[in-house]
């Protein structure tokens, strides 16, 4: 039986391109749906939320995931994707090392902000590793002529910030949490803020002033905003433009 996205929970922002904002952390994952595969933009906080989406997903894309994108490594965009069994994993080159090296971080820091150690726990000792790490771009072939861009558009938010981009009308980019709506983005240790306000010129020049933004928590975003959070950054950090 066809189900919406809204049946779901899901918002359909253009023809097979949806999100959905996660309880908890207010965390976006994202769906791109193409004739011959399925790409699932980051995997949630935990196996049981990574598994809940995969379900959502198949149903949705009428395909299993074939592809998963993670923006950064940090829990609430990482700690599910072990649930995506079989999937090809994209992440920003480096991103490799702080999940194979940085797991009594991630589990530290996933337990400070909330998740309960066990869920935690579990989902550290079935990391998954990306195998295939965006330096520059990388375009998918998701079928039926829809090709999708995976950019390193980073440092920023971390120093391994990788975007996507759904060509269309209107153009769809998924930011991760160079970009966040629902309060102010976070610059935690692991940041490069003397680089962000330049990450967001990138994001700026791949989708255009049309284009529909996507954070990595709160609303969908147009240029304006982005471009002003860009100059906020800027000020905040000390910044030139």
């Amino acid at each position: 039986m066809t189900v919406t996205w809204e049946e779901l929970g899901w918002e359909q922002v253009a023809t097979g391109v949806g999100r959905r904002r996660l309880p908890g952390w207010d965390c976006t994952a994202g769906l791109v749906v193409g004739t011959g595969a399925a790409l699932l933009v980051d995997a949630g906080s935990s196996l049981e939320e990574g598994t809940r989406l995969r379900a959502e997903a198949q149903r949705l894309a009428g395909r299993r995931v074939t592809h998963l994108a993670l923006t950064h490594p940090h829990f609430d965009h990482v700690f599910g994707a072990a649930a995506f069994a079989g999937a090809e994993v994209f992440a920003a080159v480096g991103a490799e090392s702080v999940l194979a090296g940085e797991r009594a971080e991630l589990h530290a820091d996933a337990v400070r902000n909330g998740l309960d150690e066990a869920a935690a726990t579990e989902a550290v000792d079935t990391l998954v590793r990306p195998r295939r790490l965006v330096c520059g771009e990388w375009t998918l072939d998701m079928g039926g002529g829809r090709q999708v861009l995976l950019a390193n558009v980073g440092p920023g938010h971390t120093a391994h910030d990788l975007a996507v981009l759904v060509p269309g009308s209107p153009a769809v980019v998924f930011c991760g949490d160079l970009v966040e709506e629902s309060g102010e983005p976070q610059a935690g240790p692991d940041a490069v803020s003397s680089h962000w306000p330049a990450a967001l010129d990138r994001l700026l020049g791949l989708g255009g002033e049309d284009a529909l933004y996507v954070p990595g928590h709160g609303a969908v975003v147009d240029a304006a905003f982005v471009r002003a959070q860009r100059d906020a950054l800027a000020a905040r950090f000390g910044v030139s433009l």
